[in-house]
């Protein structure tokens, strides 16, 4: 499984000539209406197997949730589905607020 860290997703959110990923958020919606980074979607981990059909399996797709359990058994569940271009986002929005966001509202 790939992975990648909080601060290695923000250098490549912020580069203009490289494409952006598909932001994969898999948090229940109140986590996410507490605090999600900007342009992830929300597919809440039980949703997936519903709505994997809706995920383009040729686009970088990051998983992302709290601290990356869930992200890592979404990430190695798409992967077995035979998603290619799918990394899991080590530390989840908790990394992400201590490490990049630190504005970021925390729960």
């Amino acid at each position: 499984m790939q992975e990648i860290s909080v601060e290695a997703l923000h250098q490549w959110l912020e580069d203009p000539a490289r494409r952006k990923p598909f932001l994969l958020d898999v948090r229940e919606p109140w986590e996410f209406e507490r605090c999600h980074i900007e342009g992830s979607e929300l597919i809440p981990m039980r949703e997936i197997p519903n709505r994997i059909a809706l995920l383009d399996s040729s686009r970088e797709i990051v998983v992302i949730c709290h601290h990356g359990v869930r992200s890592a058994q979404v990430s190695m569940f798409l992967a077995h589905h035979g998603f290619e271009n799918v990394i899991n986002m080590r530390g989840g929005v908790a990394a992400w607020a201590d490490r990049v966001d630190p504005h970021m509202a925390r729960y």
